[in-house]
C-alpha cells in the first residue's frame, strides 16, 4: 500500500541527459521514498494507495534546491539595494541593530517564501543557526546548514572602505564553538533531513589558522565546507594586504581547492581562476540575481562549466537579491549569460531547470538522495498548475513549450503542492505545518525594532534617498 500516488501529470523526472519528460505520468510514494515512476496507466494497475492526486495539467518534477541563502537576514529585505559597497554602507547599519529574534523571525519568513515558490532544499548559511535549524524542523523542508564562522568584530562602523579588518582570534573561537554546537544538535536529525556543513563567511575574514581548522573539522566529519570565495573586490583587496596573494591561489595552497568546497559566487575570479577550481573538484554556487544586484556582474559559471565544473544556483539573501525564489534565479541566469554572450543559445531552459534540481543537487553532495524522481530517492517534489494564465496554454505538439514556459514565464506563485520527505507540506497553496499569517506578522514586527534602532545612522544610502524624496 502507496502513501501518495500521483497521476496523471507532466512528469520531469530530471533522469537522463535532459529533462526525461513522462507526458502522462505518475510517481508513487511510500514512507518518504519514492516507490516507482512511470506512466499512469501501469502505476494505477499496479499500486493501491491511501492517498491519490490527479496531477492533470499540472508539471510534477523535483522540488528546488537553493544552494546558497542566507535565511537570517530576511528581516533586511530591501533596504541595501541600489548602492556601490553594499555590505559597509548598505548593510552594515542595520547588521549590527539584529537580534536573535529578528534574525529567526526573518528566517522563518524566507523559508516560507522559498517552500511557495517550489524549493525544497536549502543550503542555509548565517546565525544563529541552532534557531534557524529548528524553522527547518519545523516546516519540513530539507536543510544542509551551516552556522557562520568569522574573526570579525561585531561593530565595524568606523571601517574606511578599503581599511584591512580587524581579526580577533577569540571571536573567532567563540564561533567555531557555536558552529560545533549546531553539528552535535542538527547533523542527521530526522533521517537525514537536516545536515551540517562548516561555514566559514570567506577567506578574508578569517585567519589562515581558523581556517586550518575548519577544514580538520570538515575532515573528521566527512563534510563539506560552504564559503564565499572571490565574492569581490573588497575581498581581493583584503586578501593582498593580508597575504599578498589572491583568495584561490591562496585557498589552493590551504589544501581547500576539493570536493569538500562549495565555492560560492567566485565574482572576481579570472577565467584561470575559475577553471582551476572547477578541475580540483570543488563545486560553484550562483547567485546571479543577487550578484547582479549588488555589484553589476556575471559570475564566470560559463567559465566553470567549460571545465566541467559541478555548478548549482542559489537566491543568496532578500537584502541583496529582495526574493528568495528559484524561478527567479533560472530565469536570471539565463538572460545575463545570453546577454553577456549575445547568444540565445547560451543556458537553454532545460539546463536551468537541471541546475535548480538534479546538478544542483550532486553540487550540494546530495545527488543520491534529491534532485530528480527515481525510484529508491527521498520524496521530495512539487507540482505546478499549467492552468495557470502565466503557464498557459500547454502545447504538446510538434513542440512541447512547458519547459521553456518553467523557466522564463512562471515566478513561483503556479506552484500548487509541495512534497518533502514524503510529507504534504503545502497543498493548494496553502502551508500545512504552521500558521503562515502568524509568522509574517512576527516578520514585519521584528523588523521595525529593526529598522528603529537604525534610523539615527545616516551613512546608509537608503536614507539618503529617503530624504531626496526616492523612496
Amino acid at each position: 500500500m502507496l502513501d501518495i500516488l500521483i497521476t496523471n501529470g507532466y512528469v520531469l523526472t530530471m533522469e537522463g541527459p535532459g529533462v526525461g519528460m513522462l507526458p502522462d505520468g505518475a510517481v508513487a510514494i511510500r514512507d518518504n521514498k519514492i516507490v516507482a515512476v512511470g506512466p499512469s496507466r501501469e502505476l494505477e494497475q499496479n499500486f493501491q494507495a491511501r492517498r491519490r492526486i490527479d496531477a492533470k495539467n499540472k508539471v510534477v518534477m523535483p522540488g528546488l534546491v537553493d544552494a546558497h541563502i542566507h535565511t537570517g537576514i530576511g528581516i533586511l529585505r530591501g533596504l541595501a539595494q541600489d548602492t556601490d559597497n553594499w555590505m559597509q554602507q548598505g548593510l552594515w547599519p542595520f547588521t549590527k541593530t539584529l537580534t536573535d529574534e529578528a534574525r529567526v523571525a526573518g528566517s522563518l519568513m524566507n523559508i516560507i517564501e522559498g517552500v511557495k515558490a517550489g524549493t525544497t532544499t536549502f543550503c542555509d548559511y548565517d546565525v544563529p543557526m541552532l534557531q534557524i535549524a529548528a524553522n527547518h524542523a519545523r516546516v519540513g523542508t530539507r536543510a544542509r546548514v551551516a552556522e557562520t564562522i568569522n574573526e570579525m568584530p561585531e561593530d565595524l562602523s568606523g571601517l574606511l572602505v578599503g581599511d584591512l579588518y580587524p581579526l580577533d582570534p577569540a571571536i573567532g573561537n567563540h564561533k567555531l564553538t557555536r558552529a560545533k554546537s549546531v553539528f552535535e544538535r542538527w547533523h542527521g536529525y530526522d533521517d537525514n533531513r537536516i545536515t551540517c556543513l562548516w561555514g566559514p563567511q570567506g577567506p578574508d575574514m578569517l585567519s589562515r589558522e581558523l581556517l586550518q581548522e575548519v577544514k580538520a573539522l570538515a575532515e573528521k566529519h566527512e563534510t563539506m565546507i560552504h564559503m564565499h570565495v572571490a565574492q569581490g573586490d573588497r575581498e581581493i583587496n583584503q586578501m593582498l594586504k593580508r597575504y599578498g596573494m589572491r583568495s584561490i591561489q591562496f585557498l589552493d595552497e590551504l589544501g581547500y581547492l576539493d570536493w569538500r568546497l562549495l565555492a560560492v559566487h567566485l565574482t572576481e575570479a579570472t577565467k584561470e581562476e575559475t577553471q582551476l577550481v572547477a578541475r580540483r573538484g570543488a563545486a560553484m554556487l550562483l547567485c546571479s540575481g543577487s550578484i547582479g544586484i549588488i555589484d553589476g556582474i556575471v559570475p564566470p559559471a560559463a567559465e566553470f562549466l567549460e571545465a566541467r565544473g559541478n555548478l548549482a544556483l542559489g537566491s543568496d539573501q532578500a537584502p541583496g537579491n529582495n526574493c528568495n525564489n528559484m524561478f527567479n534565479e533560472m530565469k536570471f541566469t539565463a538572460i545575463l549569460n545570453k546577454c553577456r554572450f549575445r547568444d540565445p543559445r547560451r543556458f537553454p531552459a532545460w539546463q536551468m531547470l537541471r541546475l535548480a534540481t538534479i546538478d544542483g543537487a550532486r553540487a550540494i553532495g546530495l545527488g543520491e538522495e534529491v534532485g530528480s524522481l527515481r525510484p529508491g530517492k527521498k520524496a521530495d517534489m512539487i507540482m505546478i498548475d499549467l492552468d495557470n494564465p502565466a503557464l498557459a496554454p500547454i502545447i504538446t505538439d510538434p513542440v512541447r513549450n512547458i519547459v521553456p514556459n518553467l523557466v522564463y514565464s512562471a515566478n513561483g506563485s503556479e506552484v500548487d503542492t509541495v512534497i518533502i520527505d514524503g510529507k504534504i507540506v503545502m497543498e493548494a497553496r496553502k502551508i500545512l505545518t504552521l500558521d503562515e499569517k502568524l509568522a509574517i506578522a512576527e516578520a514585519h514586527r521584528q523588523a521595525q525594532l529593526v529598522a528603529r534602532k537604525a534610523k539615527p545612522d545616516a551613512a546608509n544610502v537608503g536614507m539618503t534617498m529617503m530624504r531626496a524624496g526616492q523612496l
